[in-house]
């Protein structure tokens, strides 16, 4: 009777072991979770994620806590969120710039964003805006591919990150204009050096430059996506303008660690597709000039995957380098 008693003891043991992983996985979350941002606190991806987690964490019954990691355009929060345990405690707030644009100029990342990482959901995707000062005689993008050509002394443009400088790249070898890369540490800083002459061009994000053209000092000529941007409705498309294939969209997006079990992922993927469409999130989300959400999980990760082979080939045949 006693040897039974035991044997029936030890499988009972064995038993709960086993529920318990499962266990606390259905219980997922039981702790306020991470939610780590590669920039400073202010900036766009920042808002992003404070506007997203506050409406998950109403959502899940747990403290969403944004910390911020900024550091390498973002690198250094993806390299730390790829170390941390793969529990669903710890997510990433990952935009293009490290995520899809880093994987192709930088040899020596320490991961690789599809196999490194699981998306749970884009939050924004926008694209760029390209602009030259309202007192260069172009009035279309035609005419100032052509100026450009014809002024190979002023030939230039003003960029801040690599994503704007492929972006142009891009452009260049499309249309066979010239052009020399300016560097300035913002997008604003761009703006205003277009405003002032010192560069003919840009090719920039919404929130600073919109500003700027709905004011009368830049002239836009071209939107790098498939369909025109709201807040400025009568700029054409790059298709439209002339130059199919100069197609650029950024993006920002929520990751966990690979590893992540698949039922704290569906978890978090189910929570994060409510937050996003939110009536308030993306109310707020469109007033800072970008679209909410914009995939499935699985239609993001084709996005990465096809904007890192896109960033490669320009990286490639405009013969570009990058420093770390």
């Amino acid at each position: 009777m006693r040897m039974v008693t035991r044997a029936a003891l030890a499988a009972l043991v064995l038993l709960a072991a086993a529920a318990a992983p499962a266990a606390a996985q259905t219980d997922y979350p039981t702790k306020p979770i991470r939610m780590v941002v590669g920039f400073a606190a202010g900036g766009g991806n920042d808002i992003f994620a404070r506007l997203v987690g506050a409406k998950l964490g109403d959502i899940l019954g747990r403290q969403v806590v944004v910390e911020n990691k900024p550091g390498a355009a973002g690198r250094l929060s993806a390299e730390y969120v790829a170390h941390q345990a793969a529990d669903g405690y710890t997510l990433l707030v990952g935009a293009s710039g490290a995520m899809s644009i880093g994987p192709a100029i930088y040899s020596d990342l320490q991961y690789q964003t599809n196999k490194t990482f699981t998306p749970i959901g884009m939050i924004a995707n926008f694209p760029l805006i390209m602009v030259i000062s309202a007192d260069n005689p172009s009035k279309d993008l035609k005419e100032f591919v052509e100026w450009m050509k014809q002024h190979p002394d002023k030939a230039n443009y003003a960029t801040s990150s690599p994503a704007f400088t492929i972006a142009t790249e891009l452009l260049k070898l499309k249309t066979g204009m010239p052009g020399t890369a300016i560097p300035y540490k913002s997008s604003n800083e761009m703006n205003l050096s277009v405003i002032s002459g010192q560069t003919a061009m840009t090719i920039a994000d919404g929130p600073p430059t919109v500003p700027q053209v709905k004011g009368g000092k830049e002239r836009a000529l071209a939107v790098t996506g498939k369909e025109r941007a709201a807040e400025l409705p009568d700029v054409p498309t790059m298709t439209e303008a002339g130059y199919p294939g100069v197609e650029v969209n950024l993006w920002s997006g929520v990751f966990a660690a690979t590893a992540t079990p698949p039922a704290i992922v569906d978890k978090l993927r189910k929570a994060f597709a409510q937050s996003i469409t939110d009536p308030g999130v993306a109310q707020k989300l469109r007033a800072l000039a970008v679209n909410p959400g914009g995939a499935s999980p699985e239609e993001f990760r084709r996005i990465i995957d096809g904007d890192i082979a896109k960033y490669r080939d320009v990286v490639q045949a405009a013969h570009l380098k990058f420093e770390d």
